[in-house]
């Protein structure tokens, strides 16, 4: 929980022929992590990529399977036999061949059925403008002749305006004649002089004329037009029943065959996915190198031992320190812990060997949330939400519910509900009345975490092989005695304790052996050198009592949070019933998403830039094994 689980770098030697039962073996395995650096001199020795081409048939298969499975439909479950084998390159190629030609096939069907559906779709636009049209009762290919001595126009305008515009046409010699109304559009066939068409139309732009386009199926008599639309829809819903029927042989044909692509698919997923970066060769040998955890080594040679029958070379290897950014960080949550853990890695993942602080962030977090936002009624307000959108949020809720629970607790101990600090005794004390004190204890907090922060970045150090730098940096044990010491002799000068003269000469020999440490380790000339040795060492004393007074804003939201609960009920007691009551609530809701907000991004700041940023560098690498899906 605390350090990422101990690996070792492995290399597998087979035959290329056995490649993919190899991988396939590591994926059911279910915690190998491919790599190409896994063994030093394995990719000079062995240059050649023997898995490529089967990488490139499994994505040509893989996209073929999804295509026909997404248009003509597939088994929605695959279940992967425990003694199944892994496909050859021949074998994927032939059913790529296989695949190829089922997409063309149902390509085609749904090619056929998407016309059939544009068809409906076509139909049924007809069907609304023939049920505008049926009310005309006469032939609209006479009515609508180019060739006539009248020009006809059939549409919609505003109820309000059809006074108007039959006023305003009656001068160019047209007539308005409404046949149907739809809400507040009156539909209606206007029919003039073609001479003066461009004149009218003009006058009908004005009024918000929509026109009503007549499809030249839709041009003779609306009976008629009724009549051949029922048999175009008999004919298309014939031609969709028989679309359907095909498609559904179709799957029927292909099924068993379909559950087998996929299976060989799945199967040869592992050797496609590790060709990328795990797997070499040389002629007739391949090679598979990458991680594991050092406690499943012998289990992974009974594995291969009754796979292969000792047709394979196993080397195991411990890395080195060196490589310790290189390899993966495999590190197992309890469930209890796992909504946390994003929280930490979106700072970043924890490299090999460091300290992980999922754990401690957890505990902190929720500490400084709770001190800076203790309040039963509002930390119940957050619990009860958390809770509520469990479904949308999944393990991240459980965030929200601990951050409530703990603002309870402190509101307990604080003594406030919904800001009232009257109704209930403080179980410890209130920060209203206690603000120094307050100021006090965060303070001290900040001074432990600040302490706890450099013991594991020595500890990291010394991990990592960097043993000048842990005993003698200004984040290691130097920074560290010259920190305990400046905090002793601060002690002391405001009469918390007499520690003046053993603690300033702590602090002073601790700085002393950082510059030392920064002088040595800087290359350049004697002036610069100096200057460079005198900022940093200055920087380490700023940074880190910076660093420590951040940690007075829990404090100063805690009574901050007082501050705002006191100003809303001052507003709502100059108000009548229904204000007071209405200001009291509105404003709790403003200081639960206000402030909360402001709380929550200031407990994870201090997290990240007075923790994180002294002793986690986050640049390590996620462990991902190979996995076999569709195992039951």
């Amino acid at each position: 929980m605390f350090r990422a689980e101990p690996l070792v770098k492995i290399r597998l030697l087979m035959l290329a022929s056995e490649a993919p039962d190899a991988a396939l073996e590591l994926a059911r395995f279910g915690v190998f992590n491919p790599a190409e650096h896994a063994l030093a001199g394995f990719d000079q020795a062995f240059d050649e990529s023997p898995a490529e081409d089967y990488r490139e048939a499994w994505l040509q298969a893989e996209s073929r399977l999804s295509k026909v499975i997404e248009q003509c439909g597939g088994p929605d479950e695959l279940v992967i036999p425990a003694d199944a084998a892994a496909p050859s390159l021949a074998d994927l190629k032939e059913l790529n061949d296989w695949l190829k030609e089922v997409w063309t096939t149902c390509l085609t069907e749904h090619e056929a059925e998407m016309r059939t559906q544009e068809d409906h779709r076509y139909l049924e636009a007809l069907e609304e403008t023939l049920e505008k049209l049926e009310r005309l009762n006469v032939d609209l290919s006479q009515l609508l002749r180019q060739d006539g001595l009248l020009a006809v126009n059939i549409g919609s305008l505003p109820a309000v305006g059809v006074k108007r515009v039959t006023e305003a046409l009656s001068i160019t010699g047209s007539l308005v004649s409404p046949f149907d109304q739809h809400n507040d559009q009156v539909y209606a066939v206007i029919a003039g002089p073609r001479e003066r068409e461009a004149e009218v139309r003009g006058l009908l732009s004005q009024a918000g004329w929509r026109e009503l386009p007549v499809p030249m199926e839709l041009r003779t008599h609306p009976q008629a037009a009724r009549a051949w639309l029922v048999e175009e829809r008999k004919r298309v819903e014939q031609r969709s029943g028989a679309q359907c029927k095909a498609m559904d042989d179709l799957r029927g044909q292909y099924r068993l065959r379909m559950d087998e692509a996929r299976l060989r698919v799945a199967l040869a997923r592992p050797l496609a996915e590790a060709a990328l970066i795990g797997v070499r060769g040389k002629g007739g040998l391949a090679g598979l190198s990458g991680w594991i955890p050092r406690r499943d080594v012998e289990s992974l040679r009974e594995l291969l031992e009754a796979r292969f029958h000792g047709r394979y070379l196993l080397t195991v290897a411990a890395p080195e320190p060196s490589e310790a950014a290189k390899v993966p960080s495999l590190v197992s949550y309890p469930g209890w812990l796992q909504p946390f853990v994003p929280l930490v890695k979106s700072y970043g993942v924890p490299r090999y060997g460091e300290f992980d602080p999922t754990l401690p962030f957890a505990f902190t977090y929720l500490l400084l949330f709770g001190a800076m936002f203790g309040d039963i009624g509002h930390g119940g307000v957050i619990l009860v939400l958390a809770a509520a959108l469990y479904k949308r949020l999944g393990k991240t809720a459980w965030v929200g519910i601990a951050a409530g629970a703990v603002s309870m607790l402190f509101g307990l101990l604080y003594g406030s509900i919904f800001g009232y600090e009257d109704i209930i005794e403080p179980v410890w004390l209130s920060p209203l009345h206690h603000p120094n004190q307050m100021l006090i204890l965060a303070v001290s907090f900040g001074v432990g975490f600040i302490i706890l922060t450099l013991l594991v970045n020595t500890r990291n150090r010394l991990i990592a092989g960097h043993t000048m730098e842990a005993l003698f940096d200004s984040t290691g044990l130097a920074g560290l005695m010259f920190y305990l010491g400046a905090v002793g002799g601060v002690a002391s000068m405001a009469g918390m304790a007499d520690l003046a003269a053993p603690s300033w000469i702590i602090a002073i020999l601790g700085i002393c052996i950082v510059a030392g440490f920064k002088w040595a380790e800087t290359h350049a000339g004697l002036g610069e050198r100096a200057l460079v040795t005198s900022i940093e060492t200055l920087e380490t004393g700023i940074n880190l009592f910076a660093n420590t007074l951040s940690f007075m804003r829990v404090a100063a939201f805690s009574l901050n949070h007082v501050a705002l609960a006191l100003a809303i009920f001052t507003l709502a007691n100059g108000m009548g019933t229904a204000g007071h009551w209405l200001t009291i609530v509105l404003g709790n809701v403003v200081i639960i998403v206000l402030e909360g907000g402001i709380v929550a991004i200031q407990a994870l700041r201090l997290m990240y830039y007075e923790g994180f940023s002294r002793f986690f560098s986050g640049d390590g690498t996620e462990f991902v094994p190979l996995k076999l899906v569709g195992v039951k």
